[in-house]
């Protein structure tokens, strides 16, 4: 007993270290101990110990978290233990509802996570774990604190009941939550509902703590019911919040009673804040609940209600001084518009009243810019598909939006320019910083501002021309105050921002020529304030405002440059008299230079230069455009001068260097486009382009012969090899790449070679040049079929394969590091390697052959490289690692395909690492993987399967080169669980899982019945078996179709036969195991 008190002390040592400790090591020491608990046999005991003797909390909240492990293990504990610790756990709060909140909702987890996977499992002909809600009933008839944990145990368990587990079979999940649906769920709301009503009737009490407890408990019982997943379709929780609840057809009568709606209004109107939210997001869900749950008289009707309720609210709207109610309302107000049709909503009898109420508050809302600015994201979607909803509208009464509409786009512009001054005298947080915030509400805004659109334009012109007066002012006077300088640019960039978004939300069916005249004020006003800051330079530059008149830029170009428009447009007119724009090619002209400007004056402004490059990127995109640019001077300029000199920011001083390096590849591949509209074949004008990268390489060459400053070398080579990767983007004809081809190598490649060979620890500099080799290897657009003459697509390939052996080896020196260092500094290299190596393998400019008959070993080192740096990857790692799991996987694919000799010729170490990660991949996430996997596995069968044939008919040249299939055989022999496990795993994913890639599964998974047909004829019969007499025949007959027709062998036409009978197959079986009578899957899940 003093062993067992004394352990029980040291539980509890551990438990507060665990949750209250501060220490970083004593916290891991602490898990490390408490994780071996859940695995030891005394696991069991230990909780109980915990539980009935612990001094703290913290003690019963471990015991908890242990039973809810040990409970949602995937080999379960036996039926009648998990009933004994049900039970106990019910006892035990029943006799203790004073425990700690967070103890009562873990343990009640608990018991939920039983419920929920026992709920199919009979003992004694019973489904024994579904008396949970007559339990629950005799909780509900004792003091307030046993009804709290009742509620808390529905709620938990409607909770559960919704989560998706990924680790288990989705269909055995949609299986249980559907018939927890259908037998429990409608009974668990009305229950929740007229408790509501018991408490609401007795208001006084609510000043009584655990009343409120009680009424809060119940309402997110109300909400876990209305945001349960009625159809399956796992809505992702991060997505789009204005969905549509499917609510039940048999829940019909609870909604059409007018008093269900009343009761949350008038919760709302009773509850103390925190509780009326709740009542709130239950409206929410009622406002969103599916139209077809009525008929249109009964639509209307609800409608009314909730409209009235909205009223009620907006008469009344103390309570929406909370944030958190205010939050609930505006999505409240949403969910109305995104459910009901604008000709809904105007024949609702207090509709001219609401909408304006509506309009008022929205108003109201935007002025207090500061308050809960996150909600005012759903009252401009209202706003936004109301307007939208406009020409839809067949109903004589009137929308009322035309007088709204415009208020709403006043409120939002002039509150965003209220709101400048304060921000910059207070140093407040701009709401200007938060870019994809505010792209989102313009967006939104665009729509709504296209109502009445010429009082929008009005009113922006005015304020435009204020405010670039009083900005004129400011510059020319003597005292030039900078505070009062910096909140007019502050002002400027909202305006410009707002020309853009309503330029940008030009629509063609519904401009008129008076709307495009009103964007040529508007712009016209824009390109003159943009005149305006480039005279300023380079003295003063304003960073918002040169962001705000890029984007404007862009959209102008997206909007009114190009073939989209006539060249009539009405926008050009105003244009034409006030800056001499006459047409698309004028305003090429005037986005070139400005492009220049920003690149040649602003190096230092990280933000507006990458932004500049990107709009420069845009531009250099289509032909159409191009052939215009390369005519413009300023084209002209950067592509006989793209130096440090004139572009600082292609420098290394210390000035201009710039954090993310990757804008100078997008620089480049924007000039090599416009450099390749005229180039041809002149190599003249080739070499000239790169003679500013000829200069740095020559220099890097003489730093590493010389004296070697590391530093400068290592920041130039890092810029030239992005600058590259740049320009061999672009070069997608065989003539421009063969130029790159033959001006990089062999000199400068060598220099590369070098760098990688030294800093290989520096992530920093190796990722450039590797990128820049992988993207050397990509035959894009069959550039790299190189003259029948010419060597150079082996000469490539080889210094390739010296790179990745180089950098691998160099890798694996590092030894062992530590989980935060592991993908920077090893896998990200790995995974570029990887891909780079796949290019070449399926690039088809490559005969691999040549190199074993000339005794060259480049390609059988890189395949050594290869698996020496797979071997130090774990499993966990390749798949956890995206990046490294799409070049990993496609890369195996390659090699299945062509190069299986080399397969056989591995270690079986090394045979069952490939293998074993192809079985895990096969049920990944990501479809690129469990594809490449598939393909992989199907490579593999198939050449065994061509092997067995050929022993089959024993003639004396196959037995000569059947050595590589023989060694693959024997090893397959001496380990035939690891192809049964793979077919275990491909069985399972076709009748349990949602199954993406259906015809991917489909083509391994014949070899692998041919070559194991008695595993398979165990895996049929365990499963037929597993299943009631009743379903045992139809199954058996599946089975049977499956392989009707096909024959044994591996031709198209046989896979073709399997592939089409396999999809009737999966349907069949679906079929067979959905009604109530099967067996719960996870009997039958092949994998345990």
């Amino acid at each position: 007993m003093a062993r067992r008190l004394q352990s029980l002390a040291e539980l509890e040592v551990l438990c507060n270290h665990l949750y209250e400790g501060t220490d970083l090591a004593q916290r891991m020491q602490a898990e490390k101990v408490l994780l071996e608990l859940i695995d030891s046999p005394e696991c069991l005991t230990q909780c109980q110990l915990l539980l009935e003797q612990g001094t703290t909390s913290y003690a019963q909240l471990l015991a908890a978290t242990c039973l809810s492990k040990l409970v949602s293990r995937a080999s379960p504990l036996p039926i009648e233990q998990r009933i004994d610790i049900r039970n106990y756990i019910l006892n035990y709060v029943a006799s203790q509802p004073k425990l700690a909140p967070f103890v009562i909702q873990a343990l009640v987890q608990v018991i939920a996570k039983i419920t929920k996977l026992g709920w199919f499992e009979i003992l004694k002909d019973q489904l024994i774990f579904r008396d949970i809600i007559a339990d629950v009933k005799k909780f509900l008839q004792g003091t307030v604190d046993h009804c709290i944990i009742g509620v808390m145990i529905l709620s938990e368990l409607t909770q559960e009941m919704n989560l998706v587990d990924y680790s288990r079979p989705s269909a055995k999940h949609r299986k249980i939550a559907t018939s927890f649906r259908d037998t429990f769920l409608k009974d668990i709301l009305m229950l929740a509902c007229s408790l509501l009503k018991e408490l609401l009737a007795k208001p006084l009490t609510l000043q009584d703590q655990r009343q409120q407890n009680l009424a809060m408990h119940l309402l997110k019982l109300v909400l876990n019911c209305l945001n349960f997943d009625f159809i399956g379709n796992s809505a992702d929780e991060s997505a789009d919040d204005l969905c549509t609840v499917q609510i039940p057809t048999n829940w019909r009568t609870i909604f059409l009673e007018p008093e269900t709606l009343d009761l949350f209004f008038d919760l709302y109107h009773s509850l103390p804040p925190m509780l009326s939210q709740l009542a709130l997001s239950c409206l929410v869900q009622f406002a969103s609940t599916r139209r077809s749950l009525f008929s249109n008289p009964e639509r209307a009707k609800y409608l009314g209600n909730l409209i009235k309720g909205v009223k009620q609210i907006l008469e009344n709207p103390q309570g929406l001084s909370d944030p958190g109610n205010y939050h609930e309302f505006c999505r409240f107000l949403a969910r109305l518009k995104t459910n009901y049709q604008l000709g809904e909503l105007v024949v609702v009898k207090d509709y001219p009243d609401v909408i304006q109420l509506i309009a008022n508050f929205t108003i109201t809302s935007l002025q207090h810019w500061e308050f809960a600015p996150n909600s005012v994201h759903y009252l401009l979607t209202l706003w936004q598909r109301m307007v939208a909803s406009v020409p839809f509208v067949k109903t004589a009464e009137p929308h009322l939006l035309d007088t709204y509409a415009p208020e709403i786009t006043k409120a939002y512009i002039t509150s965003r320019l209220d709101c400048v001054p304060v921000v910059i005298r207070d140093g407040l947080e701009d709401p200007l910083d938060d870019t994809a915030t505010v792209f989102q509400q313009l967006e939104q805004l665009c729509t709504v501002s296209r109502c009445e659109y010429e009082k929008t334009c009005t009113l922006l012109v005015q304020l435009f021309d204020q405010n670039a007066q009083n900005y004129q002012k400011l510059l020319h006077s003597s005292s030039r105050n900078p505070l009062e300088i910096t909140v007019q640019e502050g002002c400027l960039a909202w305006l410009v921002y707002f020309v853009g978004t309503f330029v940008g939300g030009r629509l063609t069916y519904t401009s008129t020529d008076e709307h495009d005249a009103m964007d040529g004020e508007l712009s016209c006003r824009v390109f003159q304030l943009m005149s305006l800051m480039d005279a300023q330079l380079p003295q003063s530059s304003n960073e918002k405002v040169e962001l705000a008149i890029l984007w404007f830029l862009d959209q102008f170009r997206k909007t009114y440059v190009g073939d989209q428009l006539q060249h009539t447009s009405k926008v050009y007119a105003r244009m034409s008299e006030v800056l001499g724009i006459t047409d698309d090619n004028h305003v090429l002209e005037t986005f070139m230079t400005k492009i220049v400007t920003n690149l040649k004056y602003r190096g230092r402004c990280e933000p507006v230069i990458s932004r500049t490059l990107q709009f420069l990127n845009d531009l250099s995109v289509g032909y159409s455009l191009l052939k215009k640019l390369v005519k413009i001077e300023a084209v002209k300029f950067m592509l006989q001068n793209h130096t440090s000199k004139h572009f600082p920011f292609l420098g290394f001083s210390d000035n201009y260097s710039l954090g993310d390096l990757r804008c100078r590849t997008v620089f480049y591949t924007a000039l090599t486009r416009l450099l390749m509209v005229d180039l041809g074949e002149d190599e003249d004008e080739f070499e000239n382009f790169m003679l500013p990268l000829t200069v740095s390489f020559e220099s890097v060459t003489r730093i590493f012969n010389g004296s070697f400053e590391q530093e400068e070398a290592k920041r130039m080579l890092m810029g030239l090899a992005r600058d590259l990767r740049g320009i061999a983007f672009a070069l997608n004809t065989k003539t421009s790449y063969t130029m790159l081809f033959d001006w990089i190598y062999p000199a400068y490649i060598s220099v590369l070679q070098r760098a990688i060979e030294l800093w290989y620890r520096e992530p920093a500099c190796t990722t450039p040049i590797l990128k820049l080799m992988a993207e050397f290897m990509q035959n894009r657009s069959q550039r790299l079929n190189f003259d029948v003459s010419s060597p150079n697509g082996i000469l490539l390939f080889r210094e390739a394969s010296k790179m990745i052996c180089t950098y691998g080896n160099q890798i694996l020196s590092l030894g062992t590091l530590s989980k935060d260092q592991v993908y920077p500094l090893k896998l990200k290299g790995i995974s570029i390697c990887y891909s780079a190596l796949k290019s070449a393998l399926c690039g088809n400019y490559v005969s691999f052959g040549v190199f074993k008959l000339y005794g060259d070993n480049h390609f059988d080192n890189v395949l050594q490289a290869f698996v020496k740096m797979l071997l130090s990857v774990s499993h966990s790692d390749l798949l956890q690692y995206r990046k490294l799991s799409q070049s990993y996987y496609p890369l195996l694919e390659c090699l299945t395909q062509d190069h299986m000799s080399f397969i056989t010729s591995l270690e079986p170490h090394v045979l069952i690492y490939i293998l074993t990660s192809i079985s895990e991949g096969l049920t990944a996430v990501d479809t690129i993987v469990s594809s490449s996997c598939c393909a992989s596995l199907d490579y593999i069968v198939t050449y065994l399967f061509k092997h067995l044939a050929k022993e089959g008919k024993k003639t004396l040249r196959c037995r000569e080169i059947s050595q590589d299939g023989q060694r693959l055989l024997h090893f397959m022999q001496q380990n035939p669980e690891v192809l049964q496990q793979m077919m275990s795993i491909l069985m399972n994913t076709i009748i349990f899982e949602d199954c993406r890639n259906q015809w991917s599964v489909s083509r391994p998974l014949l070899g692998l019945i041919l070559l194991n047909e008695k595993y398979f004829s165990e895996l049929r019969a365990t499963l037929i078996t597993s299943q009631p007499d009743s379903k045992r025949e139809v199954l058996d007959q599946c089975f049977r179709n499956l392989m009707e027709g096909v024959e044994q062998n591996l031709l198209v036409k046989n896979r073709d036969r399997f592939t089409q009978n396999m999809s009737v197959f999966r349907r069949d079986v679906a079929e067979a195991l959905r009604s109530e009578g099967a067996s719960d899957p996870s009997t039958l899940d092949m994998m345990s």
